[in-house]
C-alpha cells in the first residue's frame, strides 16, 4: 500500500503545478505508518513536486494509537500539527459512539504530546443524548486546560448500521435532540471566545496564529490533491474520487492506472460550492468574486436571497463580503442551500 501511494504520488506529479503549502495524512489509521515509511511518502512529494520551505504537516491520529513512544518516533519526522480525535473525554460516550480508545488514553496521550508538539489540534463531538451542559463545558474545559491551540468540534449525526444507529432504533439509546446540539454549539461558542480562540469556520476554532492552514486552504478553494483509497482531488473546475477497495487500488497503480472517477464541474456547481464553504468561514463570500466570476446578475441574485436572512439578523455584509452572524453561524449550511442556483 505505502509503494502504491507512492506510485500515484508520482503518477499525478503534473496536476498540482502550485507550490505544495500543507500536506495531510487524514482518514484511516495513518498513525500505523513506521516514522521510516512517513519519511518515504514526505521524500516522494519533495522530490516531485514544489514544496514551501515550512509546510504545515498533519497526521490524524486515535488516543489508542498515540503511545509515549509513538509521539516521540512521530515528533523525529518532519510532522509538525497532530490532530487527536478525542471526541469525549467520558467513557460512557466513547463506548456510545463504538470508539476503541478510553477517557485515561485521551488523557494520556495529550499530556505526553504538548511535550514534544506545540501545534494539536483535538476533534470535540456535541449534541450527545444525556450529555448535560455540565458535562460538556468539563469537555471543553479538559481541552483549555492542556492549553491546545485548535479546536474542531461537529454535531454527533448518526450514520446507518452502526451501533448507535442499532441503540437508537431498539429504544436503548434516546434520538438526536436538535436543540440540546444547538446549546451545546451555542456553549461552545461562548467558552472559546473567553479562551479567546477564534471561530474562523463554523465547526474550526483556533488560537491566532494556529489556524489549520489545510483545511483553510480548502474552504478557499484552492485546488488539492488526495492520495490513497476513497481520497478525494479538486482542481477548481473538476473533482474526482479514488476507488475505495484497496486491492483494486493497489492493481490499478501497478499498471500505471489511476482509479478514479471525475466530475467536471459546471459554473452552476462551482457557485454553490463557493457559496457553501465560503458561508461557513469568516472571510464569508466576497461578492466581488462573485461578480467577476459568475457576473453582475449572478451577484444581484445572491443578494436577493439573502435579503430575508439579513432582514432576520442572519447574514450581514462586511467588507463587500457576505457573512453569517452569530445567529447564523449554527445555521450557515441551510442559508447556503437556500443561496443555491438551482
Amino acid at each position: 500500500m505505502v509503494q502504491s501511494l507512492a506510485d500515484e504520488i508520482v503518477l499525478r506529479k503534473n496536476e498540482l503545478t502550485e507550490t505544495v503549502q500543507t500536506i495531510y495524512f487524514g482518514g484511516g489509521t495513518p498513525s500505523l505508518l513506521t516514522d521510516n515509511e512517513l519519511q518515504f511518502l514526505l521524500n516522494t512529494i519533495e522530490k516531485h513536486y514544489k514544496v514551501s520551505k515550512n509546510p504545515e504537516i498533519t497526521l490524524e491520529a486515535n488516543p489508542d494509537d498515540l503511545s509515549d513512544k509513538k509521539i516521540l518516533e512521530l515528533a523525529d519526522t518532519r510532522i509538525n500539527r497532530l490532530s487527536v480525535g478525542i471526541q469525549s473525554f467520558f467513557d460512557d460516550d466513547l463506548k456510545m459512539m463504538n470508539r476503541a480508545h478510553t477517557s485515561e488514553e485521551s488523557i494520556s496521550c495529550l499530556s505526553a504530546a504538548i511535550g514534544s508538539f506545540e501545534n494539536i489540534t483535538v476533534d470535540l463531538i456535541y449534541g450527545i443524548p444525556k450529555m448535560s451542559v455540565a458535562k460538556w463545558k468539563e469537555n471543553l474545559k479538559r481541552v483549555f486546560d492542556f492549553d491546545i491551540p485548535h479546536i474542531s468540534s461537529y454535531a454527533l449525526t448518526v450514520e446507518p448500521k452502526t451501533a448507535l444507529d442499532s441503540f437508537i432504533k431498539s429504544g436503548k439509546y434516546p434520538p438526536l435532540d436538535e436543540a440540546l446540539a444547538a446549546e451545546h454549539f451555542n456553549i461552545l461558542v461562548e467558552e472559546t471566545n473567553k479562551k479567546e480562540f477564534v471561530q474562523y469556520e463554523v465547526s474550526n476554532f483556533g488560537k491566532p496564529n494556529f489556524f489549520s492552514k489545510h483545511n483553510t486552504s480548502y474552504w478557499k478553494g484552492t485546488p488539492y490533491l488526495g492520495i490513497g483509497p476513497s481520497a478525494h482531488s479538486f482542481m477548481g473546475i473538476q473533482r474526482s474520487w479514488n476507488v475505495s477497495n484497496n486491492a483494486q487500488y493497489i492493481k490499478s497503480i501497478q499498471q500505471n492506472i489511476l482509479p478514479h472517477e471525475i466530475e467536471i464541474l459546471s459554473k452552476k456547481d462551482q457557485f454553490n460550492e463557493y457559496v457553501m464553504t465560503g458561508l461557513r468561514t469568516i472571510w464569508g463570500i466576497s461578492l466581488d468574486h462573485i461578480e467577476r466570476k459568475f457576473g453582475i446578475k449572478a451577484k444581484h441574485e445572491l443578494l436577493g436571497g439573502a435579503q430575508k436572512h439579513m432582514d432576520n439578523k442572519k447574514l450581514e455584509i462586511k467588507m463587500n463580503c457576505l457573512v453569517t452572524t452569530p445567529k447564523g453561524k449554527f445555521l450557515a449550511d441551510g442559508i447556503a442551500s437556500d443561496l443555491f442556483t438551482l
